[in-house]
């Protein structure tokens, strides 16, 4: 069940002792009682208001103490249930939001997409790009009072990169020729080929550093700033504040709770019930259901995430280009947007490569929507009564809505439409949605377009959904990661665009806006465009 109060202050005893202090300091300075807001300061014989009398010291106290207060609290927060807690095998906004608060990253981004510390304070890197040493921070312990040590970031990349691992990183990794301790706080990379995003790549969501040696990594021993103090997996998940957190003031609150819930509806009333505090990943209508709701704050910024419509092209009917093409043509992309996303965030072009990318954005310009040009194709491709389908669906955000408009868009042309929708956890656990012929994904912003080609694209990518391989493709996604040359990359992704829009495997109808709402009690937060690495380290209970 639900509380309705979780709101703890663990400072208010000290406001009863500044009470009595300013009692005290009234009572020594023979002051009568007075009903003014504010006594006035008496100034020294040479008329300067400078010294200060014992009613300006006590305000100062209680300036402090109000300031003070600020911090603590417990802030709950309305999340999808979790089913991985292996920092490595982690996917959902749920299960990273939890890892990020339970262990730490190497190297961490920032909402504005910048690299910036963590547990690495500082690093060098070397003229040819192939060699990275990293600075640790110093006085880090885990939770289990063990100190942490650069063997720890060792045992972490070098399980990440197994090959024999199964886990998605491995391909990710496979560019690192080797992680050595080069000093008891001080870890050195050196890679094969030169890599311009591999800060990126290290602050990868299962980049989480584990203690060397661990066997069970979904045991929540990390060096975070909450340590775990309940964990019911149907229910919730509840911490305490990390009090030898190694960042000084950090974390702010002295707790944090995640309430699991299934229906992003139930998350919204319980926001607007008081049950929780904080509803982020929520779909347009229900944000804006909250536009005039009395004590909440909206929280709205453009990202690079998306909504991707796949499919498979290694089995019928995906093996043959045509039915690909007719469902490119029965898509209005722009009604798509207004409709699903009313109109926050911006088109898509059927490429990962969104505007917000700026330097490389160019896409290539798609056809105008024609169903009786794809009802034409699809009869090509030798279905001239139609062909029915199935469109496998995740319950969260717009999705269920746009795969409803995607059914009575297609249906024009030729495609008869069943929808499939089921809960998140459900859909991407055990890998499930790779196994669909027809699905919709939804991609999280990243802070550089190379790992949706490196993970989702490529031929032999880790989780390439749509099955698509092209060489052309794949020639050009090994420069743009691996060049050092700024012009040549910028070219590199506009032919890459350029393949998408007329081969490509997917339907990217929009790059969608991302939102929040939280109680207007708290203070220091910031919605990051993958809301499971938003950081609630700076959180804290308003005044």
């Amino acid at each position: 069940m639900i509380p309705t109060t979780h709101r703890k202050f663990g400072r208010i005893p000290l406001l009863f002792l500044l009470l009595a202090l300013l009692l005290t300091m009234a009572a020594c300075s023979g002051a009568e009682p007075t009903t003014e807001p504010e006594a006035v300061a008496p100034t020294t014989e040479s008329g300067d208001d400078t010294t200060a009398s014992a009613d300006d010291s006590a305000a100062e106290l209680v300036a402090e103490t109000e300031t003070e207060m600020a911090d603590g609290g417990k802030l709950v927060v309305a999340m999808q249930p979790i089913v991985q807690t292996d920092p490595a095998l982690i996917s959902s906004d749920a299960e990273v939001l939890v890892a990020n608060h339970i262990y730490d990253y190497l190297i961490d981004v920032s909402p504005e997409s910048k690299i910036i510390p963590r547990l690495a304070t500082e690093w060098k890197v070397s003229n040819d790009g192939l060699t990275y040493v990293f600075t640790l921070a110093d006085g880090v312990t885990w939770h289990d009072g063990d100190p942490f040590s650069a063997e720890d970031v060792v045992y972490t990349f070098d399980r990440l990169r197994n090959p024999d691992s199964g886990y998605p990183t491995a391909d990710l990794y496979a560019n690192i020729e080797s992680v050595e301790a080069t000093g008891d706080l001080e870890v050195t990379f050196k890679l094969a080929a030169s890599n311009p995003f591999f800060l990126y790549d290290l602050s990868d969501n299962h980049a989480l550093i584990i203690k060397n040696g661990t066997e069970d990594a979904s045991n929540f021993n990390g060096t975070g700033p909450f340590i775990l103090s309940n964990y019911a997996p149907e229910d919730r998940i509840a911490m305490v504040a990390n009090e030898n957190y190694f960042i000084d003031g950090q974390p702010k609150l002295d707790e944090l709770e995640i309430i699991f819930f299934n229906d992003e509806t139930a998350s919204v009333n319980a926001l607007q019930g008081g049950q929780v505090d904080l509803v982020m990943r929520m779909s347009t209508s229900l944000f804006q259901s909250l536009q005039d709701q009395a004590g909440i704050n909206m929280i709205s910024i453009p990202t690079n995430g998306f909504d991707a419509i796949r499919l498979r092209s290694d089995r019928a009917p995906g093996n043959n280009p045509l039915v690909m093409q007719a469902l490119r043509l029965a898509t209005d992309r722009e009604a798509i947007l207004q409709i699903v996303q009313q109109g926050y965030g911006a088109v898509g072009r059927d490429t990962p490569i969104g505007p917000l990318y700026e330097a490389y954005y160019n896409p290539t310009p798609l056809p105008p929507r024609d169903p009786e040009a794809a009802k034409a194709l699809l009869a090509e491709a030798g279905y001239p009564d139609g062909i029915d389908l199935v469109l496998h669906t995740p319950d969260t955000g717009g999705r269920p809505d746009l795969a409803a408009v995607l059914q009575s868009q297609w249906a024009e042309a030729g495609f008869n439409v069943e929808l499939s929708v089921e809960p998140e956890s459900v859909y991407y656990g055990d890998d499930g949605w790779l196994e669909v012929d027809l699905g919709i994904t939804g991609w999280g912003s990243r802070p550089y377009p190379q790992f949706y080609l490196d993970v989702m694209l490529v031929s032999d990518a880790k989780w390439n959904e749509s099955h698509f391989s092209d060489s052309e493709f794949d020639e050009l996604a090994r420069i743009a990661g691996t060049t050092l040359d700024e012009t040549e990359r910028i070219q590199a992704y506009a032919d890459i665009q350029r393949i998408l829009a007329e081969r490509g495997p997917v339907i990217i109808p929009y790059f969608f806006a991302q939102f929040a709402a939280i109680d207007d009690g708290f203070q220091g937060f910031e919605l990051k465009a993958f809301p499971g690495r938003t950081d609630f380290r700076t959180v804290s209970m308003g005044q």
